[in-house]
């Protein structure tokens, strides 16, 4: 059971009364109108209390909607919670008897509602509010209530919006007069008492994840030119410039972050993933300290500096994952320094990418993408022996049926999209998880929902033993020139009528996973697939040329319907094997992006094939071409030009390290 919260949920004046608003739809449905003036709320809370005795432990219980960052006696603790819906939401539990003292001690909380429709957490949906117990020795000693004060921080204005509605970019003013509001002398006499919130939905859990642990970056490199300065902090980075400068009041600093240089020396701050890193920060005339709430991806900062400014201290401060590297790389591949390379360039991505949820990219959508994340997830859970991020994936999902009967391309928002296939790679992530950690209880948790998905699937779209007249988009493999010419239209936001290779291929594979799980569980397998793999063959194999088609009503035989054939063991006979096998060595990895790469990975795995994976892996239009780009963290495609919007901060190409790892891949794979 968990804890039983004592406080109340408390905020402003605007918020109090407001009932919570449905923001869920569909991506392609018409959007739900948002209230641009509760956008951007930075609301702060306060309250003092004393402890009249020395005491053993202290703990805090605490949550807020859409987040919070925690100061106790002006030291920051940490933030969170992690993005959840209401109806299953995360409170933290936090060890706090460092920062408490005998005597007077004064909580400060910094609660954003961003009030945005988008894929980093459910927000404009009207719903903001604190909650904490604070607990020393057994006792409540403070707790969330009227008797908290409260304030809307004014340093903080809008400038733009960053990404697919992802973060506002602002402009921080170190006039306003909330700028110090976590210190235990600050003067809250002005403030205003808390309010109850008067409509209540959240169902709280504690958090099932671990909380962020935050790294103090410095400069590798600063070089100064007239009134610019450019920091290189070596790496790309997910975190918060922190800089400390003395100007006079009124002026403004820009400060501009990116991931990379320009030709001439200047800092990028229009990203490829069409996100502009430009801000502003005016000063107070005194020694400011800059206080930006919300994160980036960047590895580089631009400070350009009024007359007579002077820069006193800069550093990163990178926020991730706990990460405790706890495989090696396989011994063959240790003395290769090309693989060696790869092999750090993966684990440095995972290790400073995986935040509070597994994402896709660290700054255009911040998003929990349920087909991105089962790659990365196993990547990180085979390095870490943490299986913790890849529960909270599937267990998240789970959850998302509330509002569609499969589940949700991305999860723990209020963007409901929905691609084909991620479910089916989701019970595929189900199996995986069971094989490397032998969970057998969580193995019998996940039956039943891969059963269910399937059930769908089979009840919505299977006729004749074919998926067809399918209403959610199948990606088959993105961006889509590395879907070589792919004859079916899957275009999203239409009903793809012919039955095509790419959904049936994952259709079949999941079909055999479940099998794989009821045999494990001793329960009778979930269904005989042989029907599904003839008429499978039947409709899209081409006996005369050896390789299989698009789809059922084409002749065009792309690269990318056959590496799905190939990953996921739907071969004809051993001339369509040699086929395939040509076509690999044809083509290679780069030709396909991480959809299609992993399956060739899968395909290779399963039979054995060293030297294939081994010559992926080192394969010069890969890896190797992000490190000659001098990646520090893995792409989104294969060079920074592969995509329009190339993130450089792209989780699932780090999936190399599942087979440079010193592990039986084979066995959970299989």
């Amino acid at each position: 059971m968990g804890h039983i919260f004592q406080g109340k949920w408390i905020t402003n004046g605007i918020f109090a009364n407001l009932e919570p608003k449905n923001i869920y739809h569909k991506q392609l449905d018409a959007g739900v109108e948002v209230r641009e003036e509760l956008k951007n709320q930075h609301i702060l809370f306060r309250r003092k209390f004393v402890l009249t005795q020395a005491f053993e432990q202290a703990k805090i219980y605490i949550t807020a909607d859409d987040y919070y960052k925690l100061y106790i006696n002006g030291r920051f603790v940490n933030q969170g919670p992690t993005p959840a819906y209401p109806f299953h939401y995360n409170y933290n539990v936090i060890d706090v008897t460092p920062f408490l003292t005998q005597g007077i001690n004064t909580i400060a909380v910094h609660t954003l509602y961003q009030g945005l429709i988008n894929r980093v957490w459910v927000s404009g949906d009207e719903q903001h509010g604190l909650l904490l117990d604070l607990e020393v020795d057994g006792k409540i000693v403070a707790k969330s209530d009227e008797s908290f004060l409260v304030k809307t921080h004014s340093g903080y204005k809008a400038t733009g919006i960053a990404g697919y509605r992802t973060q506002f970019l602002e402009e921080y003013n170190s006039n306003a007069k909330e700028k110090d509001f976590f210190k235990q002398d600050f003067d809250d006499s002005d403030w205003e008492n808390a309010k109850l919130r008067v409509h209540i939905s959240y169902d709280l859990y504690e958090q099932p994840t671990k909380m962020l642990e935050f790294e103090e970056i410095l400069p590798v490199k600063c070089t100064r030119k007239e009134n610019k300065v450019v920091l290189d902090f070596g790496k790309i980075y997910v975190g918060y410039v922190y800089l400390v400068c003395q100007g006079n009041k009124g002026e403004e600093i820009i400060v501009r972050c990116g991931q990379e240089l320009t030709d001439d020396g200047q800092v990028r701050y229009a990203l490829r993933a069409r996100c502009t890193y430009e801000e502003g920060w005016i000063l107070s005339g005194a020694v400011d300290v800059l206080d930006w709430f919300d994160y980036k991806s960047f590895r580089y900062v631009e400070v350009t500096l009024p007359d007579g400014c002077q820069l006193i201290e800069s550093k990163l401060v990178a926020r991730h994952y706990p990460f405790e590297l706890q495989t090696k790389i396989k011994d063959e591949y240790k003395e290769n320094k090309q693989m060696q390379a790869i092999w750090e360039l993966c684990v440095n991505s995972l290790k400073y990418g995986v935040q509070e949820v597994i994402q896709d990219c660290m700054e255009r959508e911040k998003g929990f993408y349920v087909g991105d994340g089962c790659f990365t997830s196993l990547a990180h859970m085979i390095l870490t022996n943490d299986d913790s991020i890849c529960r909270y994936l599937i267990d998240s999902a789970r959850l998302s049926s509330t509002f569609v009967e499969s589940t949700v391309t991305c999860l723990n928002c209020s963007v409901m999209q929905e691609i084909a296939e991620y479910p089916l790679i989701m019970i595929s992530l189900m199996w995986w998880h069971y094989q490397f950690t032998g969970d057998k209880n969580y193995l019998k948790n996940n039956y039943p929902f891969a059963c269910q998905l399937l059930d769908i699937y089979r009840r919505d779209y299977e006729k004749d033993g074919l998926l067809q007249n399918i209403d959610k988009w199948c990606v088959v493999e993105w961006p889509k020139h590395y879907q070589d010419g792919y004859a079916v239209d899957t275009t999203e936001g239409q009903v793809c009528v012919e039955p095509h290779i790419s959904i049936n291929a994952y259709y079949l594979e999941a079909i055999s996973v479940a099998n794989k799980m009821a045999k494990e569980l001793g329960q009778k397998e979930y269904r005989n697939r042989d029907l599904l793999e003839r008429e499978f063959f039947v409709a899209f194999y081409d006996k005369e040329r050896k390789v299989f088609k698009d789809g059922k009503n084409t002749n065009h035989s792309s690269y990318i319907a056959n590496v799905f054939a190939y990953g996921f063991n739907l071969i004809f006979d051993d001339e369509n094997e040699k086929a395939i096998a040509k076509l690999i060595q044809a083509k290679g990895l780069h030709s396909v992006n991480f959809f299609g790469g992993f399956a060739l990975f899968q395909g290779a795995c399963r039979r054995n094939k060293q030297d294939l994976i081994k010559d992926m892996l080192l394969e010069e239009g890969t890896w190797s071409r992000m490190l000659k780009e001098d990646a520090t963290t893995t792409f989104e495609g294969w060079g920074k030009d592969c995509k329009i919007n190339a993130s450089l901060f792209h989780l699932t190409m780090s999936m190399a390290v599942i087979f440079m790892a010193d592990i039986d891949v084979q066995k959970i794979l299989a």
